[in-house]
């Protein structure tokens, strides 16, 4: 095992693009990283860029003790799990877990003890023996996993590993993967675009976006104090809710008020939201609440605001419950489950406590604090 730094880490193609922009990460020894991000916003180019399979333009990028800027992937003391498995179709699970083994020129009881011991971890003792074509889906990817273990690597690297199962087998090869590093205690980068695994899996989670890195903290701290609208908005199923508005007077305390001529929602602002927003009165600002900060309440509470409903999509216990604004802007309110209907009008409450401010803009900077 071994840490990974990343430093300056740049990526420029010959066509001029600039995919990677001053990458700077620390991955803790045994640390689980996870890189997330968009489609092209160059997490699984920095993932390469680690591997070796991709040069670096600038920067530097350290396994261990050494800068492996010039070594070849093979000698990088790595081991990869692609999307696609990857696996030979012509080898058994078998061969097709002790083949890096055997060109490192193993020996042959040290093969089979280290492909016995995976394949045990991994549930694949009776499928030792069939060929990758009669495996399902989710055992192809354990196969995928236990050959990348066998190896003993310094790390391990994984791009977008779940993306080609359905929705049951990502979430049991989600457990799997968790409850290997937790045993193993490998260092781990994994890439995703898909927020859910990255907060069930990472001890961080770095959010990229045009390349550059937004965040990079423990996972409740990007959900709870997100840096910026993006990370915001990308973090959280539904996304968080964003209004346009103005930070005004209203008497001795503040509000946020939705739309340029304030014809939208009113949001009283308290405790320490209301010290930082009282700097800004009368200023663009941008209110972000979660859909979880929504409550769906009875029409004579004081403050509720009567919105149409149009949407409504059952969960179980709760319910997913498609607003408009006055200002015309769409909110999602996650609630629990009650009888409501697409095509009428609820009473709506923002909770005062668990809105966050930005600067506007797509990245415009948070400014609350915690």
């Amino acid at each position: 095992m071994a840490q990974i730094v990343l430093t300056g880490v740049h990526k420029k193609y010959p066509s001029g693009f600039h995919a990677v922009k001053g990458v700077d990460l620390l991955i803790a020894d045994g640390e689980f990283l996870v890189l997330l991000g968009p489609s092209g916003c160059g997490k699984s180019t920095t993932l390469r860029m680690i591997a070796g399979l991709e040069d670096t333009t600038e920067g530097s990028i350290a396994i261990g003790d050494r800068v492996v800027n010039d070594v070849h992937p093979k000698d990088r003391d790595i081991a990869m799990v692609f999307q696609n498995y990857a696996l030979y179709p012509h080898m058994s699970v078998r061969e097709n877990m002790a083949f890096a083994l055997k060109l490192r020129k193993l020996p042959k009881a040290e093969i089979k003890q280290r492909v016995d011991q995976a394949a045990g971890m991994l549930g694949l003792e009776l499928l030792l023996d069939r060929k990758p074509a009669a495996l399902s889906g989710g055992q192809r990817q354990r196969v995928a996993l236990g050959r990348a273990i066998v190896r003993e690597p310094k790390a391990f690297l994984f791009d977008e590993p779940l993306s080609n199962l359905d929705a049951k087998l990502r979430t049991s090869t989600r457990g799997e993967i968790k409850a290997l590093h937790q045993r193993l205690k490998t260092t781990t980068v994994y890439v995703t675009h898909d927020q859910e695994e990255a907060m069930t899996l990472g001890d961080r989670i770095a959010v990229l976006a045009n390349g550059v890195v937004q965040q990079n903290a423990p996972p409740l701290e990007v959900y709870q104090h997100p840096v910026n609208r993006f990370v915001a908005g990308f973090i959280g199923t539904p996304a968080m809710n964003f209004l346009d508005g103005r930070i005004v007077a209203d008497g001795p305390n503040l509000a946020f008020v939705e739309g340029a001529q304030g014809e939208g929602l009113r949001v009283p602002l308290e405790g320490p939201i209301a010290q930082v927003a009282r700097a800004r009165a009368g200023a663009e600002i941008v209110l972000g609440v979660r859909p979880q900060g929504l409550r769906i309440g009875d029409a004579g509470n004081a403050g509720a605001a009567s919105l149409p409903v149009e949407l409504v999509e059952p969960l179980g216990e709760q319910m997913d419950v498609t607003l408009r604004s006055p200002a015309g802007v769409k909110l999602v309110a996650r609630v629990p489950a009650a009888t409501l209907a697409a095509g009428t009008k609820a009473p709506v409450l923002i909770d005062p406590s668990r809105v966050h401010l930005f600067e506007p803009g797509e990245f415009g900077a948070a400014l609350t604090t915690r």
